[in-house]
């Protein structure tokens, strides 16, 4: 079965993370889907960015929630690049979204955002935290969740069926075979994260992932190479 290649924060080992640049470069580079991450600025926008502060990837400094939309529009997030709306991510790309909940108060705001732009069926809700995923879902029953997992990974596959999620999302180094049979068993797909290497797209293959998540146009092109050639 072809793996599922997602670009993460768009494909950031090529262009600055969570901008509408890398999310462009992801959908030339031939991803299937794209990742991306949410938090709720001061005034309640919902916009991508990573980390709960900005001081990592933007020439400024502070807490996302603590300031204006129009404040983190003044920031440069790379290469000139700004901090964009989730709205604008999901007009920049025509693949599917994978928008990560890094704050369970912006799922409210995640679910309004994808009824208003009519995304059902391009958008998959992703969170470490359940009660962002349990709210997505009383907002808008039908729509497609997927745990995301670190050092939490072996319990995956029983909170996946208990909040209805059809993927997981788990950290690459915490994945084995035990894990992926459990999943399997209850119907649940398996992606890894963040899959660099050709060690790392190996080990994926190997426990027969769904899918892999990278920051690499590299990985994108050896794991779609993999898959014509029957690999």
């Amino acid at each position: 079965m072809p793996l599922l290649i997602v670009g993460h924060c768009g494909l950031m080992g090529a262009e600055p993370e969570n901008t509408l640049r890398s999310f462009r470069r992801a959908g030339r580079a031939g991803v299937d889907a794209v990742e991306c991450d949410v938090h709720l600025s001061k005034d309640g926008e919902l916009v991508v960015i990573h980390d709960a502060e900005v001081d990592r990837t933007t020439d400024g400094s502070g807490r996302v929630a603590d300031l204006t939309l129009a404040e983190l529009r003044g920031l440069d997030a790379g290469l000139g690049e700004r901090i964009p709306l989730f709205a604008e991510v999901l007009d920049a790309v025509r693949v599917p979204v994978q928008a990560e909940i890094k704050d369970p108060a912006a799922a409210r705001s995640l679910a309004l955002a994808v009824r208003r732009g009519r995304a059902r069926d391009r958008v998959t809700a992703i969170s470490f935290h359940d009660e962002a995923l349990r709210e997505v879902r009383a907002l808008l029953p039908d729509q497609p969740i997927a745990l995301v997992t670190g050092r939490s990974t072996a319990t995956a596959p029983e909170r996946a069926v208990a909040l209805g999620a059809g993927m997981v999302s788990c950290e690459l180094g915490y994945v084995d075979p035990d894990v992926v049979g459990r999943c399997r068993a209850a119907g649940v797909r398996v992606i890894a994260w963040t899959v660099n290497t050709a060690a790392d797209l190996a080990r994926a293959r190997a426990l027969g992932l769904d899918g892999v998540v990278t920051d690499e146009p590299g990985i994108v092109r050896a794991a779609g190479a993999g898959v014509r050639s029957g690999a």
